[in-house]
C-alpha cells in the first residue's frame, strides 16, 4: 500500500471505489430482508481526522457487522515519539455491533478492528543543530470498542452519534518511531437504510 502514499486523490478514489463494490456485492447482503445500512462516516480524535464509509448487515433482530474503508489525515501534533508527525493514511474497519432494541434503532455496543496504512511526515529537534527530518510508513492495528445511537430520519434516512475508545498498536514501523497508544473518537454517521 505504501505505493500510494504520494498520491492522496488516488487513495481517496480507491478507497470510495471499493466500498462501491462491496455494496453491491450480492455476497454481503443479509439474510431475511434484514436490514442493511450504506453510510458516510466522519470521526474526530485528538491528533486526526477519519472519513470513511461503512456497509452494515444485520444478521438477527438486534446483531449486524460491518465494514468501513476510510481514510484519516494525522497531525500527532506533541503527542508523538518525534516533535512534529504530520501524514495520511488509508484503511479498512472490521466491526461487530449489538443493538439494545429490536429494529436496529436507538442505543447499541459494538467491537471494531482497524487496520491502517499510514504514512507520516517527521521531524525532531526542531530549531536547533540536531534537527532532522524524514519520513515514516506504518502499519497501525486500532482495536476499539464504540458506544452509538442511530436516529431514524424519516423511513430511510438516519443519523448515528458515536463514542470509541481503544489502542493505537503500530506493528510494522519502516522509519522513526511515531506516536501510538490510547485513542479516544467521537463521530458521526448519516446514512440510509435498504
Amino acid at each position: 500500500m505504501y505505493f500510494l502514499k504520494n498520491t492522496l486523490l488516488l487513495r481517496h478514489s480507491a478507497c470510495l471505489s471499493l466500498l462501491a463494490l462491496a455494496a453491491a456485492s450480492p455476497t454481503l447482503h443479509s439474510a431475511d430482508n434484514l436490514p442493511r445500512d450504506l453510510s458516510f462516516e466522519t470521526q474526530v480524535y485528538p491528533t486526526g481526522v477519519i472519513y470513511g464509509v461503512r456497509y452494515e448487515a444485520a444478521f438477527d433482530e438486534k446483531q449486524a457487522w460491518s465494514i468501513r474503508l476510510g481514510v484519516q489525515d494525522i497531525d500527532h501534533e506533541d503527542e508523538g515519539e518525534q516533535d512534529d508527525e504530520q501524514g495520511d493514511g488509508l484503511g479498512f474497519t472490521l466491526g461487530y455491533k449489538r443493538y439494545l432494541n429490536s429494529g436496529h434503532t436507538g442505543p447499541a455496543i459494538g467491537f471494531k478492528t482497524d487496520l491502517w496504512f499510514n504514512s507520516l511526515d517527521t521531524r525532531d529537534n526542531i530549531g536547533t543543530p540536531e534537527e532532522t527530518s524524514g519520513q515514516t510508513d506504518v502499519i497501525v492495528l486500532q482495536p476499539t470498542i464504540e458506544l452509538s445511537w442511530l436516529y431514524p430520519l424519516g423511513n430511510q434516512f438516519f443519523i448515528t452519534p458515536t463514542a470509541a475508545a481503544g489502542f493505537e498498536i503500530n506493528v510494522d514501523t519502516d522509519g522513526e518511531d511515531v506516536g501510538e497508544g490510547f485513542i479516544f473518537l467521537g463521530g458521526v454517521l448519516l446514512g440510509i437504510r435498504f
